[in-house]
């Protein structure tokens, strides 16, 4: 497989990238070679992430130095080259010991320390590195509102070492944080990466909200650590990455009044040059020393998206702050040193998940203490609690009218880095160069031709522009991405519990996104926007797509979905708040909306987060999806299940579990739904509705209701889950069902009513657009010419109309949005646009011939559409 890097990213530092591989080519003791555009062979190491139906394998995810790749590789499937020299774990009187060429790290094994000691090239850096948390509760005392700031430290349970490779060692830590009186809180799961001969670490912290909303707000969350200082006061130094430039100053700066400091040497020590004074310049140096003040400690703070502060103060707690900057963005590169050598911090979207920041104590002492706040105390601490104490149902779209929002269970994922150095401050560029590579690691990523060729991911088009509609409909998909790539920024979507979110549906009159009314506020991968972009990047391999994508996945997978509790294994629907909606569904948290990023990045966290949707149709004992559409008394199966959203979603949870362990148990539970849904009068479109027995997973057919509307069975990212795992269980059964079900959902009411003896009742098949992408599928399974004609007039329809093409085009409204010139789309909703991408994406892959060639035939097509065939919801 041949990739290339990513967008124009710095070829630097080690990373980690996933191969697609043909069913068949690799087994399980097949070795692999990496080689760069040179044709040189270079160190990897590898692991096997999914597997074909056979046991073959049919994902691999290696890792290797970024600096001896280049820009474009190539990795070969056959006997791999072990490398000359390799990192070791040695245990030895309660240590693990890293051995990793230059570097060390010591980890005590019975301690509460994420490592003890971090050496490189013999002399310790590092030491004693925590996880640490802050709380806040209000409360009332004689009657005026007051905070209580509440400490905890971490107690680690557990460490394990993840991936024990020749290049790079992954070790997992668990625990929670506990407070001096033994309150437990905040568990946590943090990876620290090792590589051979790096002078990096890089961490991935995760927490998880157990606390109580009233009264735990989150203060201040981050890693603590130590690092030895010495030498002189006026040869340490301390940087930040402003707006524009460095923020660099020194703890005690040799500019003097009286005794004046010779002409030159304060320049030198701007400069950051390493001052070795003597005679007269020390002598006066010295003196101006024993009267002057000693900067100790500084702290940078991103508190909102359009402001941070740097500050610092001597080290006497009854002295104040001074404010030493004011910005707007900091891409978040530091660094402190002494003539000990320094260290560099890097926080993963600083200003984009802010309030992160960092905070540097004892700089004019023998050990300094450096904190790397992703949450930092200095900003308004996050209150968990709901905007309402109730539901809004009819009036604002919300599930229902009681309150459901709970913030119990959600987690949210962070990273950051620390890189050492013998220098005593890095030069500016060396920290943003670092800064630049945390925020946007190397990424290896095949060809789009590739991808599609094996169907990675099942089945979507590569972009084609022969034809006048082609090229019409590759504009839309690029304008629809562009607009949301630009809205984030012109919307400010950011923060760590929203950054990566979109929000559900536009107020035109506001000419604002409806943020405040009930469903129609954050989108919470309501209808894929996650399967839209992610199958747009395939097809165009498009960095700004990915960025997107990744965001999105990252977000989605924690915010809004439970890591533990009763609602574990399941999301929440669109709301004010991430976890608002008292519809807690499985569609939000499906492995379906995640498995590109895994299987592309081989990123652990993703792993972990699909163990715990391996068995969720368990939680469907505690929150029936259907729970407030039937009686309980006349059920015979404990729960109830969708065939989409539900069971499809289950489906996705299943196929990744098979397929990352070959476990056919979970191929089993897939194809026991499979084979009930056979047995239902008008099989896949019978229901949706279904009665669902979590113990053993069968589905009970009850008859042809559909609660939420039809639509729902497909518009939820079932078709791609459906299809793909079609061609894995080479079931020919199962396809035609799938090819019947987009043949019946555009048939004409009438036949429909008549094929189905009239047992559909009233139930309608709304909203035809978004089941294109099975009407596309039958069509082509079927051969059949008259389907594919109407499912393109479904899917042009809902986009265009004779005289209008404008699509996806923006509009510029002068003085709105405080905006001086607001670009939006009056009509635009998240729903709408993630749907018909997505379906375009997918039609296009099975009948794109029969796509009309212009858009005068095209709107012809939809004008010959008989009256009534465009049903709405």
């Amino acid at each position: 497989m041949k990739l290339h890097s990513l967008g124009d990213r710095k070829i630097t530092g080690y990373t980690t990238w996933g191969c697609m591989w043909e069913k068949g080519r690799c087994t399980e003791e097949t070795g692999y070679t990496v080689k760069n555009k040179k044709g040189e062979t270079v160190d990897a190491q590898s692991r096997i992430t999914a597997l074909w139906p056979d046991g073959s394998v049919k994902w691999t995810a290696h890792t290797a130095d970024a600096s001896c790749l280049g820009e474009e590789i190539e990795v070969l499937p056959g006997k791999s080259v072990p490398p000359k020299e390799h990192m070791q774990i040695k245990e030895n009187d309660g240590f693990w010991h890293i051995l990793a060429g230059n570097t060390r790290v010591s980890i005590d094994c019975s301690g509460d320390r994420l490592f003890d000691a971090v050496s490189f090239c013999g002399k310790k850096y590092l030491l004693d590195a925590t996880p640490i948390l802050l709380l806040e509760e209000p409360s009332v005392w004689n009657g005026n509102p007051v905070k209580t700031e509440k400490r905890y430290e971490a107690r680690i349970t557990e460490r394990t070492v993840e991936e024990a490779g020749s290049l790079q060692t992954t070790i997992k830590y668990t625990g929670f944080h506990e407070s001096a009186d033994g309150d437990r809180k905040f568990p946590f799961v943090i990876r620290m990466k090792i590589g051979f001969d790096s002078p990096r670490i890089d961490f991935m912290h995760t927490f998880l909200y157990d606390g109580e909303e009233d009264r735990d707000f989150l203060k201040g969350l981050g890693i603590r650590f130590q690092t030895p200082l010495s030498g002189n006061i006026y040869n340490r130094h301390v940087k930040f990455m402003g707006d524009y430039g460095v923020f660099h100053e020194s703890m005690a700066q040799l500019l003097s009044w009286r005794p004046a400091v010779p002409e030159g040497i304060y320049a030198r020590q701007v400069r950051g040059e390493m001052l070795k004074l003597s005679g007269s310049e020390e002598e006066t140096v010295n003196t101006v020393l024993k009267d002057m003040p000693f900067w100790s400690e500084y702290d940078l703070c991103q508190d909102q998206v359009n402001h941070y502060a740097v500050k610092k103060k001597i080290k006497d707690e009854n002295c104040c702050y001074l404010n030493c900057l004011h910005g707007r963005r900091t891409e978040g590169g530091a660094a402190f040193g002494s003539e000990y050598g320094s260290v560099m911090v890097s926080i993963r979207d600083f200003w984009e998940k802010y309030p992160s920041g960092y905070t540097f104590r004892n700089l004019d002492g023998d050990m300094a203490e450096a904190v790397i706040w992703l949450w930092s105390p200095n900003a308004e601490p996050m209150d968990f609690r709901h905007y309402a104490n109730r539901g809004y149902n009819q009036v604002y779209y919300e599930g229902y009218d009681y309150k459901g929002a709970t913030p119990y269970g959600i987690a949210c994922t962070s990273e950051c880095s620390v890189a050492v150095s013998g220098e005593m401050i890095p030069a500016d560029g060396e920290i943003t160069d670092f800064a630049e590579s945390v925020k946007r690691p190397v990424q290896y990523v095949g060809m789009p031709e590739y991808y599609h060729e094996r169907k990675a991911f099942g089945h979507w088009s590569l972009p084609e522009r022969k034809t006048e509609t082609e090229a019409w409909l590759e504009e839309q998909l690029d304008l629809a991405v562009d607009f949301y790539r630009n809205e984030v920024e012109q919307r400010n979507w950011y923060g760590m519990f929203d950054y990566g979110d979109f929000m559900h549906t536009y107020d035109r009159e506001r000419h604002q996104w409806r943020y405040d009314m009930g469903g129609y506020a954050w989108d919470n991968t309501e209808l894929v926007p996650t399967l839209w972009l992610w199958y747009q990047f395939l097809r165009t391999g498009r960095e700004d797509v990915f960025v997107l994508a990744e965001k999105l996945s990252r977000h989605t997978s924690e915010v809004d979905v439970y890591h533990m509790g009763k609602y574990k294994g399941l999301g929440s629907r669109h709301n004010v708040r991430h976890w608002g909606c008292p519809c807690k569904e499985a569609r939000i948290a499906m492995a379906a909306h995640h498995r590109f990023y895994y299987y592309m990045t081989g990123d652990f966290r993703m792993g972990e987060i699909f163990e715990e949707l391996k068995d969720n149709e368990l939680t469907f004992l505690n929150k029936d999806p259907l729970g407030d559409f039937y009686n309980k008394e006349d059920m015979v199966y404990d729960s109830h299940a969708r065939s989409g959203p539900d069971w499809s979603s289950l489906c996705a949870n299943w196929m990744t579990r098979w397929e990352r362990f070959n476990d056919n148990r979970y191929r089993d539970k897939i194809v026991t739904g499979i084979e009930d849904i056979k047995q239902a009068p008008l099989k896949l479109v019978s229901g949706p509705d279904f009665e669902f027995n979590p113990q053993n997973v069968h589905l009970r057919y009850i008859g042809e209701r559909a609660a939420g509307g039809t639509h729902l069975q497909i518009c939820m990212g079932a078709p791609q889950v459906w299809m793909e795992l079609a061609d894995l269980l080479e079931d020919e059964e199962w396809k035609r069902m799938l090819a019947d079900y987009g043949r019946f959902y555009y048939l004409p009411r009438q036949q429909q009513l008549e094929e189905s003896g009239g047992i559909i009742g009233t139930r309608e098949f709304s909203l035809p657009f978004m089941a294109a992408a099975m009407g596309a599928y039958g069509a082509s399974y079927l051969k059949d010419e008259e389907l594919a004609e109407r499912t393109w007039c479904h899917l042009l329809h809902a986009a265009l109309s004779e005289g209008n093409h404008e699509g996806f085009r923006t509009v510029l409204v002068p003085q709105q949005g405080n905006q001086k010139l607001l670009s939006e789309i009056p009509w635009i909703s998240t729903n709408f646009t993630a749907q018909w991408c997505l379906n375009v994406i997918c039609v296009l892959d099975f009948i794109r011939e029969q796509l009309p060639k212009d858009l005068k035939e095209a709107d012809e097509l939809v004008a010959a559409m008989p009256a009534g065939s465009f049903r709405k919801a």
